[in-house]
């Protein structure tokens, strides 16, 4: 057997930088956010979702990190390695596989719900505007009740999505991800611009960050906490495939805080965004899962500069899944290459189309065999169910045990890199706060029918 390819090795930390928070930065942060902060009552659900993050979503992505740079490998051999070198019990391999086939599962639905902005690019641009609620409504229903539309749609964002991967990690990953990120922000912070010039910012700040005790519940504290720990993208592989690209004189600790960072940001400022068109015209900001699909196209129709407008937010929300979607087909592809030996191109679009085949089911799920229920759930839905509900949460709290009670302290001082103390306390947090967190969110999400 010919030796091994040398493993790929991001060109920069910025480049590191860049791509993992294009895999952290998606629908959750663009479409999620703004609805479950309206939904929640604004401010307070705001307060609790930056303190989880720095005390669940942070720890835990950094050990996640720690994971795939010490195994040098795809998700399930950097387990299995690094099992192996502490001791452990090689059955931690599992852990890497449910993160990779969850990812693919999460797929098979995310890339139907890009499709769906995929649409909404091309009715805005074409000049198609929604006057009313009941439009706004009709056309969204219409969408989901056409299947051709759906796995047409669908079909774009996954070549997308795949074309990058099979380009490789340097040329098609980081590549991709140097050139939409910058793009996304820029976007981003145009939208924000705007909405301070022809929205309503100021009754959207005061929303979003005048706390009021009283909207403090315990359903919005769960709620924020696993908002903070499903925005990062954790538990699916993805994290832990990036992480093994990283070269060993990178801080994680310091690389950690900047993902974080940045991924938080992007949700705050989409939320400044939403809020400031979506007050501007008196609509609700609790509108639920809705809010992209139905509110917004009609504050479009009705503003300044509305297709401008709605053509560049459809854009910045097509950006972030992209790149996630990235994200979630890496690590799969990069065992079929590390493993079995399969040309990455091969391997790229052989997952694609596995991938598409689930989409077109999840795509007749919505319409022609919307009657199919198993648990009174459709399998859009169950799929929903199993990967947000099931396998990330289980996922998670597995990588914080892992590194927080079986890894030995010595490995994991080797791979972060910390003064004595601030170490310390990160390993505290992750051994106690983190997973307690996990544990709570698990069990409110298996438990609460809430998105």
């Amino acid at each position: 057997m010919s030796a091994a390819a040398p493993r790929s090795i991001w060109s920069s930390r910025w480049a590191f930088i860049l791509v993992t928070v294009g895999s952290a930065v998606g629908l959750g942060n663009i479409w999620r956010f703004p609805y479950m902060t309206g939904a929640q009552g604004g401010s307070a659900f705001v307060l609790v979702y930056l303190l989880c993050v720095a005390l669940v979503g942070l720890p835990l992505l950094m050990a996640e990190i720690l994971i795939g740079r010490r195994g040098r490998g795809n998700p399930i051999s950097a387990m299995l390695k690094v099992s192996e070198e502490n001791g452990a019990s090689p059955w931690w391999g599992l852990l890497g596989w449910v993160g990779v086939l969850g990812a693919l599962l999460i797929l098979s639905y995310y890339s139907v719900v890009a499709g769906w902005i995929v649409d909404y690019i091309y009715q805005t641009v074409s000049g198609v505007k929604v006057m009313t609620p009941e439009a706004a409504k009709q056309h969204f229903d219409d969408l989901l009740a056409d299947p051709l539309q759906l796995i047409f749609w669908n079909t774009i964002f996954l070549a997308l999505t795949v074309g990058v991967v099979a380009r490789g990690v340097l040329s098609g990953i980081e590549r991709a991800s140097l050139l939409l990120m910058p793009a996304l922000f820029i976007i981003l912070l145009f939208l924000v611009f705007w909405g301070g010039m022809v929205g309503d910012m100021r009754a959207a700040w005061h929303f979003m960050f005048d706390f009021k005790p009283e909207l403090l519940t315990g359903q919005v504290v769960l709620s924020a906490m696993g908002h903070a720990f499903f925005s990062l993208s954790l538990g699916m592989g993805a994290i832990m495939a990036y992480g093994s690209y990283l070269d060993k004189h990178t801080s994680i600790a310091h690389n950690s805080f900047w993902i974080a960072l940045a991924d938080t940001l992007v949700g705050l400022l989409a939320g400044l965004a939403v809020f400031s068109f979506t007050f501007a015209h008196g609509l609700k900001a609790s509108s639920g899962p809705g809010l992209v699909f139905q509110t917004l196209p009609l504050v479009f129709a009705h503003m300044p500069g509305g297709q401008v407008v709605g053509a560049f937010f459809f854009l910045l929300v097509l950006f972030a899944a992209w790149t996630s979607a990235i994200s979630l087909v890496e690590p799969f592809v990069a065992w079929m290459t590390e493993r079995l030996g399969i040309h990455r191109a091969v391997a790229a679009w052989g997952t694609g189309l596995a991938v598409w085949l689930l989409g077109v089911a999840v795509c007749l799920s919505l319409n022609d065999w919307s009657g199919w229920k198993l648990f009174g759930l459709n399998l859009f839905d169950q799929l929903d169910y199993l990967t947000s509900r099931i396998f990330m949460p289980l996922s998670g709290l597995a990588i914080a045990v892992f590194v927080g009670w079986i890894m030995s302290r010595k490995n994991v001082r080797d791979e972060i890199t910390l003064p004595a103390a601030h170490f310390l306390i990160w390993w505290r947090i992750l051994r106690y706060v983190t997973i307690l967190a996990i544990v709570m969110v698990f069990v409110y999400r298996l438990t609460n029918p809430d998105p």
